[in-house]
């Protein structure tokens, strides 16, 4: 094999390894909290809570899971006046006038948007959602919930529930927020359908992505195997 040849080879193994490195990680990732979502109900279904807590916990609910977040909340920018002024100068002596009339013109409400509130600790249970901080606390409770959704990277979260107008909700790092949507998830899915459906999809979602675990095939042993 010649040098050129050799360092394409070489090259394609590279880039091969860099791809397989970056699915094998995802891969772990997922499959590490795939793992770790089956201890936690696993525990909770057996009336064990997986987070330390002093709440005021109603019967037969578990903490799931708990991390720093930024909660949000629907609110209003200050209006602004949009607008001039007419009216006419009046002497009143020493070269000074006094100006008199009237503005004209409309006050603009502020826009509509999500804005940041607090810092503080979100914490998952059986029931609900808590965000408890140093200026707010909020609890979004499953049975009352109309609607969730995020945003593409999964890192912020939209929580609109019945006995609230505002939509409020919180955001995370990406990384913590991918971990938060699966146990927002798997928990809605027990408070619906109960512990038992929900472990049995876990413990075959596990089999399947340990079954699916990347390999890594590098391009110059391929060659060599044909």
């Amino acid at each position: 094999m010649g040098w050129v040849a050799n360092l394409k080879v070489k090259r394609a193994n590279k880039a091969a390894t860099n791809e397989y490195n970056r699915l094998h990680e995802i891969w772990q990732e997922d499959f590490e909290t795939l793992k770790k979502l089956i201890t936690v109900f696993t525990a909770a279904s057996n009336g064990e809570d997986s987070v330390p807590n002093t709440l005021m916990q109603e019967k037969g609910e578990c903490t799931l899971w708990s991390a720093t977040g930024i909660f949000h909340e629907a609110s209003r920018t200050p209006s602004r006046y949009a607008g001039g002024s007419t009216g006419v100068s009046i002497p009143i002596g020493g070269g000074i006038r006094f100006r008199v009339g009237a503005m004209q013109g409309q006050v603009i409400p502020g826009e509509e948007l999500q804005m940041d509130k607090d810092r503080g600790v979100v914490m998952l249970t059986t029931e609900r959602l808590i965000f408890t901080g140093s200026i707010k606390t909020q609890q979004w409770e499953f049975d009352k919930l109309l609607m969730a959704s995020t945003t593409p990277d999964q890192s912020d979260y939209f929580l609109s529930v019945s006995n609230r107008q505002k939509t409020s909700g919180v955001r995370f790092d990406p990384a913590t927020g991918r971990e938060f949507n699966r146990f927002l998830g798997s928990a809605t899915s027990v408070n619906e359908s109960g512990y038992e459906e929900v472990l049995k999809e876990l413990h075959k979602m596990e089999k399947e992505a340990a079954e699916a675990e990347p390999q890594l095939a590098l391009p110059s042993t391929s060659s060599v195997n044909s």
